[in-house]
């Protein structure tokens, strides 16, 4: 694809732009560059360098506890955590493994000391430790003679145990490594390994006998006719993985199997062993009549089954609602999972269901939450973590959105009573940061990582029960606090914007603040809206935020009506609205936050969203035209009515409006105008605010050329506008020299156009 490149007076001319332009533009002929100003190129190194230092905090993935042997009182237990890092010189977000070991004393930490250096794990696509803690197993990519391999190699104490070249096999494609599907699973007995990889494509009208012929080489033939023929995928963030079938590696024989008996419409996925090792449990989603968009989407038909090794084929669970998260318990008696409606809103509060393996019979232990009084548990909306049972069996613990937060709570499995473990809400001491995340539960142990808007994420540590000792234990270095202010709010919209349906609902937002030196300083405030609509934004470390205070921006955060962490009424409020009360909503808090803290600059407001936060950014700067003087939009939905038949969830494109989506549905006229009516692109002609947009040139769920039908308009209109297109990226611009550029294009736009130079 040919570009034509434009500059902004004193701005880098990005080479991963596609198109840029305002009207301060100046063209770039055959490649030269007009010479930048000192001032200019000394503020691109100041945001780089902020850029670069809060990206490289690491951030813990994962955590895995091992008990030692011990004597009566004392144990001694190691914590494997795997944490993300980003190295920015070379575009890569590294993945590493760090060791510790806690000495206990009658369940009281006493010590903790770390196991050596870091250790680099970049190449593993999956691990999963043994039950006995004894044993490793590794996913891996490799290049085998200057191919791409796939391995699961087993390490023990004494080096290499066990290499299986999965690719070499031919039993299935590539093993799957997403959120959404994946696994590794030890059996009980631990000489057996499940998996879940895609299913090996073979021609329909294949011949036979070439076919066998050709299997020992690894040959996987397609009729010349079938090569062309489409076939579909699970959407954004999900390329490429079509089929899922369950697989089982047995390390005696060297031998990969695939699971017979899944039933042909479903596709399985978060697979564990039930019982003894002699079945498994996993989830199916429904593929027929096509697949939707899976990330991010707790709202996709999906069940819970049981299949033996024989390939008899059970269902557990009701198959009319959506499911994640299945965990079993340690007795391997009782099996906790969530459940939501299937359609409506793509993110929902969820019902943690508890099952009974004995019975066969499956029971409400946690019920959805409409809304809660305040202080009151309002809802599980996260993923469980993969361990999260007490050893005992008896309790549940989990983390979810609550408010502006995300907390740590406890589930008592005979009761159904919720304890706060970590509630980020109260006002404490003991409460040093804004978000906690559960990682996991092990040994009766408990591994969470911990946040705040100024504070990037640390590891605590404590066990489960301990009525005399319930103090937090840090692992590693927590002394890192950037020098800003944070606030939690909660908003109550006034009569006038109400929801008659909903009544009575609040919503939050998370600000931050510079460190003012003089009085006399006002501050630019960047307005930040998530995507969603049903998401969420905790006041947990986030790199964008912080490093736009750190270069001198206040920052609000909004969680507009229909963010999860606020009850179902407030996710189901949107339904029919968004345009309108997500739009005020984000205005309200504005002007909140302007009429409470003089330090804020009203004439400097800039604001920001990537997906329905770009839709909102847009809707703001066309609805409130004099009152916004930058927007920078990430992969924003612009015009639903021509985003239906290009999206991945095309069902959210009716539920969004108040409409029922079934897969037969047919747009009408009806439909299409209210989607027009409620799209940022009818309210154009107002804008009159400069426009950054980002666009993913692979994203599936909200196409490019929606952002390319507001640059044009905009375009048409002489109204300020400058595109960058990244080809190789998707929805999420998740790239890491994608996110540099993006954050370097942004504080660039925003402090021209605020007058910060």
């Amino acid at each position: 694809m040919q570009t034509e490149t434009e500059t902004l007076k004193g701005c880098s001319s990005h080479p991963i732009a596609h198109k840029d332009s305002d009207d301060l533009g100046r063209l770039q002929i055959r490649g030269e560059r007009r010479p930048k100003c000192v001032v200019m190129i000394m503020m691109e190194g100041v945001i780089g360098d902020v850029f670069r230092k809060f990206s490289s905090y690491p951030v813990p993935l994962s955590a895995c506890v091992i008990a030692e042997r011990s004597s009566t009182n004392t144990q001694n237990l190691n914590i494997m955590t795997e944490w993300s890092q980003c190295e920015m010189n070379r575009g890569v977000r590294l993945r590493y493994c760090q060791q510790w070991s806690l000495q206990c004393n009658q369940r009281t930490l006493e010590n903790a000391v770390p196991l050596g250096p870091c250790i680099n794990i970049h190449g593993e696509l999956l691990s999963s430790h043994s039950p006995s803690g004894a044993r490793r197993v590794v996913i891996r990519e490799a290049n085998n003679h200057g191919v791409g391999h796939q391995y699961l190699e087993v390490w023990g104490c004494n080096g290499l145990e066990k290499s299986l070249d999965l690719t070499a096999l031919n039993k299935h494609g590539k093993v799957y490594d997403d959120a959404q599907f994946a696994c590794l699973a030890w059996s009980p007995c631990e000489d057996k390994l499940l998996y879940v990889a895609e299913k090996k494509r073979v021609g329909p009208l294949a011949q036979a006998s070439f076919l066998s012929a050709n299997e020992s080489r690894g040959l996987v033939v397609l009729e010349e006719e079938d090569k062309n023929v489409y076939v579909e995928d699970w959407g954004e963030g999900l390329t490429g993985k079509s089929a899922p079938v369950l697989c089982v590696a047995d390390l005696s024989k060297g031998e990969v199997t695939i699971c017979t008996g899944v039933p042909p419409h479903i596709s399985p996925g978060q697979a564990l062993w039930a019982g003894d090792g002699n079945g498994l449990i996993f989830l199916g989603w429904w593929h027929e009549p096509f697949r939707l968009g899976l990330k991010f989407c707790s709202n996709r038909r999906s069940a819970l089954f049981y299949i033996d090794l024989k390939g008899n084929c059970e269902l557990l669970s009701s198959d009319s609602g959506s499911v994640l998260s299945p965990r079993l318990s340690p007795d391997r008696l009782w099996l906790v999972y969530l459940q939501g409606r299937v359609f409506g809103p793509h993110h929902q509060c969820l019902s943690m269901m508890l099952y009974d393996l004995q019975k066969r019979t499956g029971s409400v232990l946690v019920d959805v939450v409409r809304r809660a009084e305040k202080g009151q548990f309002v809802g599980v909306y996260d993923s469980l973590p993969l361990h999260c049972w007490s050893s005992d069996s008896e309790e549940i613990f989990f983390s979810s959105a609550c408010e502006n937060s995300k907390s740590v709570f406890s589930v008592e499995r005979r009761t159904g009573r919720i304890t706060p473990v970590y509630d980020c809400n109260t006002v404490s001491p003991e409460q040093e940061f804004g978000s906690a995340k559960l990682l996991t539960v092990m040994k009766d142990l408990m591994v969470m990582s911990c946040s705040s808007p100024n504070r990037p994420p640390s590891l605590m540590v404590r066990f489960v029960s301990n009525a005399e000792n319930k103090e937090w234990i840090h692992l590693g270095e927590t002394g890192i606090c950037e020098r800003f202010d944070w606030q939690s709010i909660i908003i109550t919209p006034p009569p006038e914007e109400e929801n008659h349906q909903f009544s009575g609902l609040n919503f939050g937002a998370v600000l931050l603040k510079p460190e003012s030196t003089s009085k006399r300083v006002k501050f630019p405030l960047v307005v930040f809206i998530h995507g969603g609509p049903h998401s969420h934004f905790a006041a947990e470390w986030n790199v964008n935020a912080a490093a736009l205070t750190k270069l001198g921006f206040a920052v609000l955060m909004v969680n507009y009506r229909g963010s999860t962490g606020f009850g179902q009424d407030g996710i189901d409020s949107l339904l029919g609205n968004i345009g309108s009360q997500d739009v005020r909503d984000v205005q309200r808090a504005v002007l909140h936050v302007l009429q409470s803290n003089p330090i804020l600059d009203a004439d400097r407001v800039a604001v920001m969203g990537g997906s329905h936060g770009g839709f909102l950014a847009c809707h703001l700067i066309g609805q409130y035209p004099e009152f916004y003087r930058a927007c920078a939009a990430r992969n924003p939905v612009i015009n639903a009515a021509t985003l239906l038949g290009t999206s991945d969830i095309i069902d959210w494109r009716y539920s969004s409006i108040g409409l029922q989506y079934s897969f037969d549905q047919l747009p009408t006229p009806q439909a299409l105008t209210t989607m027009l009516e409620k799209s940022p692109i009818t309210h154009v002609a107002q804008i009159r605010t400069p426009v950054l947009l980002m666009l993913g040139g692979k994203d599936k769920r909200v196409s490019p050329y929606q952002g390319l039908e507001l640059y044009k308009a905009l375009k048409s209109r002489n109204s300020p506008v400058r595109l960058l297109w990244y080809d190789g990226d998707g929805h999420s611009l998740s790239k890491v020299e994608t996110q540099s550029d993006c954050f370097l294009s942004v504080a660039l736009w925003f402090k021209q156009h605020l007058n910060m130079h």
